[in-house]
Formats: structure tokens, C-alpha cells, sequence
């Protein structure tokens, strides 16, 4: 059957991507269409594989793509300055997700198919130019891992792009028809990827090209992510419409067991990849493209054209990387005191260009159930403390403000450096003294006995004033005593794959039954990553080094029998606001179960009256709706536009 989409799909430009030095740079002219001549000469393959890489920065990194993929969830909800983006994709009663309303899911398909062109353009026409396979290869992986989060997000989508059945189209064209989601992988993504396992090279050509062991973990995901459709244990609709079955005749138990082999493979050969010493190491500012982060969408705070986006100022979209920005609160507005009285305010935690702070949209928050629920073990687990900023210290002195202290809680003095708020990991033991309205602290911050900082109890959060995330947040070093550009995009990669991914994936596939190897159960694959998470090599909260390790604590509370509600439990805890949550949800069914209901207090600053919330999760819901512009922009007749559309939004 022909089939075709909309004019978007002719040509991508091909924007120049910076990966670590001015040695290791893929550039190329800006070109609007592509050609299949292009692609028959050295030049064009570069310049095409370019525009892949480069196109990672418009979803990975955009807000409004990481909010439909962590808003809903057990992660987020809308925070107080939420738009309908926001609010609509928490579906507790704030708006519908619609196809005009999409909540960032409209990034996906507007980015993914001129990739996918690109991609089927070089894999088309390359082989005239004697290159190496391997960097036909690297096209092969994007279409694939394109194809991979467009058929998890939306269903079935067209593998014709108007001329042809994975063919490279040059030709405008107004109509489409969506394949089945088994003939999206059966076709496309598992053949595309299993050339790339096959002829990309164990080691990038350059820094943060993609390897055997990328192309590793998205085969083995896509394996288990099939494997859990073809079994569809809670009866979720998918749509186009098609019988769970297999086209080649294997059954998910067969999905699942090549999801855990090619996992535990790399694991057994993990290349220039491999587990970070400590967790804190792994997220923290100046330790980027570390060995366990092996793709991303990347960044550079040395070059405004390498980095695809203003060093200065960040405009909320384009290739700017400002996802950490919804789920920091206005952390500004916190005030300390020019008297001990704390009738004189003054602000003593200001924007810093810093991991800690960084520019605050105030757009999502965590829920009091992620603390609860998830981050149970404060005291063991480093992955709570350096998830989260849960010490807002003051900084005046970088804006030139030479007062040598304010004054804080209980009229006491505090310093440059000192805690002005704090959220507390416990309860304490004495109750804490909150203010009506927004207090002394103008954030509603409490009083206890001997403080100096105002505090506020993790079971006490709201929409307003929350702990930020401090994982994918700002790092730069030029900065020099100042604020630096704290309004500017973050300059650091957005990681969108880690090598710790492989022990999930194959602790999953070996709860859904696949044979293990010796040493590599589900609760030993997962202690490995327990162990990590119990060794410490800093302490945020304190702001000092700190050498602990609790691996053993760790490693022996993990249950005798592990099953998929802890696994994902354990991966929230390993990948806490980085975007992917709804797909974890999704793919195991799970999303209606762990995220109907959630707790938080409101939009109001003083207000720590924690409310339960219900969320109206459907199963149509389990996809998302095709961006209206899509459908608007194809000639067909009105019910074949319908028909294109998944069920629940029409």
C-alpha cells in the first residue's frame, strides 16, 4: 500500500554538533532540502549523520517533550506556575490531552520523521561512496531508535514516507496511512538495529557517537518493550488495530529472552562503557560524557554555534536544553532578614548559574508520595541526596552585596554559604513551627528550636515550594564570583541512555521468565546497582565529602524475590526525573496502578495542608494523540482523518 506524509518530511537541516573539543567535531553548512545525490559523496553522508545527532537537542532537553514524559507519573505533577502543557498531561481534572493539547508529545512526531528521512537517505544512497559500513550503520541506529519512541508513544505510524516502504523521499505529498505497531518493529526497528549491532564499531569514531553497545541497549529494549505488547496483560487497545502476534511466529517469552541476552552480552562486554564509582560522580557538573553515559543529546558552554543555543539567555524552545528548569521552584523569592526582629527582608538566595539553583519556571513538582514511596532509605541510599536540592544556601556576595550576615529563623545570623531553607528528610522529633501565610521566610518556611534556617518536612511539600531537581541541572565554569548566566539554556549534555539501563533491562526480561546465567538473576543484576547507590562520595545535604558505604546494607534489604513493581520502583529511584518514567509505566502496564492518586498540598505559599489527588488514567491513554497539524495538513477525506487519529481523541 502507498503511503505518504506531509511536506515536513523532505529535508532536515544539518546544524553543526559539538561533542567535546574543536579535534572532535562533526560540522556542516546548513542545507533545507536533501537530494540523493547528496548522500553518494563523503560530504553529504557527514553532513547527513550530522543532522542526526543534531536533532537529538530538539526533543531531549525540551520541556515540553520531558514534561509528557514525567507529568502524570508517580514522579510529577503540575507545579503553581503551570500552563495547559502541564496541566493537561497530570489528567486530574485540569484539561484533557487533546491533538491540539498534547503536552509536548507533539516534539516527538514533528522531529522524528525528517530524521528518519535523513536517515533512510544515506542508508539509500551511501553505499555508492565506499564508505565504511559502520558509518551506515550509525544511520541505520537513528531510524530505528527514531522509529522506537515514535511507535511507544503513538501506536503504528507509516513506514512509507511517500516513495516507498523505508525508501528516501524528495517529493511533497499530503496523505498517509499507518502501519501496525508489529510491523513497526518487525521491519524497521529490529532489522535497522541488528545491522547496527553488527557493523558499528565497539568504540565511537567520535566522542559521544554511537557504538555496538548503544545500538546493544536499544535492541534489547525494543525487545522487551515487544515482548510486553505481544502479551498485553491488562488488555491496553493499541492501535492501528491488530492481533498481538507476532509476524515471524515467536512469542513474547522469545522477545524476552533476547531482551535479557543482548542486555547481560554487553554487560559481559561493556566496550569504553561501564557503572560510575558513585552516583554522586555520575551527575555531578564537570564529569560529563563519563563512561556511563552512552548517548545523549549534547551541549557546550564554549561555542554559542556549538552548542545549538544562546549562552546568555534561553528562549524556552528550539535546541535550548531547559527541561530542569520546570521542576525548580522560585527559590528567589526566599528571604532572610536585615534585623533580628525579621520584619526588614532581603533576598539572600539569588539565580546562580549553579547545579544547586539554576533558573526557576516553577512549571512541575514532585509529589509527597516520591518521598514516601520511592526515596524510602534517606539515611543509605546516595540516590536521594543527589537527586534532589534540599539546602538552599545564601549567595549574596555574588551579586556584590558585601552585608557580612542576615538574619534567619529565631532572629538568628546567617552567613554566606549557611542553610537559609531546608526540606528535611525526617520528621523531626519536636513539631515544626509553621507561620500562617508565607512567614518570615515568604515561603511559608518553619521555625524549630536552635535553627537558623527555616525548614519544611518532605511530607509537607506543595505546588509552590518543593525540593528541585539537581541531577540534570546547570554547570558552567564561567562564572567566574558572580551570578554567572543562570537564564541561559543548560550547557551540559541531556543523557538520554546510561550503560546501568542493561542491568534493569535484563533483571526485567528475567522476572518475565527468561533464562539467566549464573550471577545474573534479577536480585543480583539489581545489586549491582544497589551497591553502587549505597557508596558515597559526597554529601550534598551536609556540603562535604563523605566516604561511606552502605553496599551491603543495601544489597540485603533487596527482597529474596524481586517482581516488576519493585523493579520499577528501583529504577524510579535510578532515573528520578529524567523523562522517562511514562514509558516505563506504560510499557509494563503499570501506569493505572502506581499513578492514579497522589499527594500535595496547593498552589498557596504557607499552605502545607497535603491533599490527595485522583488522576482519571484510560486505557486510551496509553498513547498519545497524533499532533492535530499532522492530520490537518493531509489531503484525505474527513472519516480516513479520523481513522488516522488513535481512539479517545477524535
Amino acid at each position: 500500500m502507498k503511503q505518504y506524509t506531509i511536506t515536513r518530511i523532505i529535508g532536515i537541516f544539518l546544524l553543526a554538533l559539538f561533542l567535546t573539543n574543536c579535534s572532535n567535531i562533526l560540522e556542516e553548512e546548513p542545507r533545507s532540502i536533501l537530494e540523493p545525490g547528496y548522500f553518494k559523496t563523503e560530504k553529504g553522508v557527514n553532513g547527513g549523520l550530522t543532522s542526526l545527532y543534531a536533532h537529538l537537542r530538539y526533543i531531549y532537553g525540551n520541556a515540553y517533550f520531558y514534561n509528557s514524559g514525567t507529568t502524570g507519573t508517580d514522579e510529577a505533577t503540575y507545579a503553581q506556575s503551570a500552563d495547559g502543557n502541564f496541566k493537561v498531561m497530570d489528567i486530574s481534572g485540569q484539561g484533557n490531552i487533546t491533538s491540539t493539547a498534547t503536552g509536548g508529545t507533539g516534539t516527538l512526531w514533528g522531529q522524528a520523521f525528517p530524521a528518519i528521512n535523513t536517515a533512510s537517505g544515506i542508508i539509500e544512497n551511501a553505499s555508492e561512496v565506499g564508505l565504511d559500513p559502520s558509518l551506515i550503520a550509525e544511520a541505520r541506529f537513528f531510524r530505528a531508535f527514531d522509529y522506537f519512541m515514535l511507535v511507544q508513544t503513538f501506536g503504528g505510524v507509516p513506514l512509507d514516507l511517500g516513495a516507498g516502504e523505508l525508501k528516501f523521499n524528495t517529493s511533497t505529498a499530503r496523505t498517509s496511512v499507518r502501519n501496525t505497531v508489529p510491523e513497526v518493529y518487525t521491519r524497521a526497528i529490529f532489522p535497522d538495529l541488528i545491522i547496527a549491532v553488527q557493523d558499528l564499531p565497539a568504540v565511537g569514531r567520535l566522542t559521544g557517537t554511537v557504538t555496538k553497545n548503544v545500538a546493544r541497549l536499544f535492541l534489547a529494549k525494543a525487545y522487551l518493550t515487544y515482548a510486553w505488547w505481544l502479551e498485553n496483560p491488562n488488555g491496553i487497545p493499541t492501535y492501528p488495530e491488530a492481533p498481538r502476534t507476532d509476524p515471524d511466529g515467536k512469542n513474547a517469552q522469545w522477545y524476552f529472552q533476547q531482551a535479557y541476552d543482548i542486555a547481560t552480552t554487553a554487560i559481559d562486554d561493556p566496550g569504553p562503557y561501564g557503572l560510575m564509582p558513585t552516583f554522586y560522580e555520575l551527575h555531578v557538573g564537570g564529569n560529563e560524557r563519563n563512561k556511563e553515559m552512552m548517548f545523549y543529546a549534547d551541549h557546550t558552554q564554549s561555542s554559542e554555534k556549538y552548542n545549538g543555543a544562546s549562552l546568555t539567555y534561553g528562549s524556552g524552545g528550539g535546541a535550548d536544553n531547559f527541561a530542569c528548569w520546570m521542576m525548580t521552584w522560585n527559590y528567589p523569592e526566599i528571604r532572610s532578614h536585615k534585623n533580628p526582629e525579621l520584619n526588614s527582608p532581603a533576598s539572600t538566595v539569588l539565580r546562580d548559574a549553579t547545579q544547586d539553583l539554576g533558573r526557576p519556571w516553577t512549571r512541575m513538582a514532585p509529589t509527597v508520595d516520591v518521598f514516601e514511596n520511592i526515596f524510602v532509605n534517606k539515611t543509605e541510599d546516595s540516590r536521594f541526596d543527589a537527586s534532589f536540592t534540599l539546602v538552599y544556601r545564601g549567595n549574596w556576595p555574588k551579586a556584590g552585596d558585601k552585608t557580612e550576615f542576615y538574619y534567619g529563623a529565631n532572629g538568628m545570623k546567617v552567613y554566606p554559604g549557611d542553610p537559609i531553607l531546608t526540606f528535611l528528610p525526617e520528621n523531626p522529633s519536636t513539631p515544626i513551627d509553621y507561620p500562617e501565610g508565607p512567614g518570615p521566610s515568604n515561603v511559608g518556611g518553619g521555625i524549630l528550636p536552635g535553627r537558623a534556617d527555616f525548614v519544611i518536612s518532605l511530607d509537607d511539600i506543595s505546588r509552590v515550594v518543593y525540593p528541585g531537581t539537581w541531577k540534570l541541572s546547570t554547570y558552567r565554569t564561567d562564572s567566574g564570583d558572580g551570578l554567572g548566566q543562570p537564564n541561559a539554556g543548560i550547557t551540559r549534555p541531556f543523557n538520554i541512555a546510561k550503560f546501568s539501563e542493561f542491568y534493569f533491562i535484563a533483571a526485567e526480561a528475567a522476572v518475565k521468565g527468561a533464562t539467566v546465567k549464573p550471577g545474573k538473576s534479577a536480585r543480583e543484576l539489581i545489586n549491582v546497582i544497589r551497591a553502587r547507590a549505597g557508596k558515597w562520595s559526597f554529601d550534598r545535604f551536609n556540603n562535604v565529602e563523605r566516604d561511606d558505604d552502605y553496599s551491603q546494607e543495601m544489597m540485603d534489604a533487596t527482597p529474596l524475590e524481586i517482581d516488576i513493581d519493585y523493579l520499577l520502583a528501583e529504577s524510579s529511584r535510578e532515573y528520578y526525573g529524567e523523562g522517562s518514567r511514562w514509558y516505563d509505566l506504560v510499557r509494563t502496564q503499570k501506569w493505572t496502578e502506581v499513578a492514579s492518586t497522589y499527594k500535595i498540598a496547593s498552589s498557596t505559599k504557607g499552605d502545607h495542608n497535603v491533599v490527595t489527588f485522583n488522576r482519571e488514567i484510560k486505557p486510551y491513554h496509553y498513547l498519545r494523540p497524533i499532533p492535530q497539524g499532522q492530520i490537518d495538513g493531509m489531503e484525505m477525506p474527513d472519516a480516513e482523518k479520523d481513522a488516522y487519529q488513535n481512539p479517545g481523541y477524535r
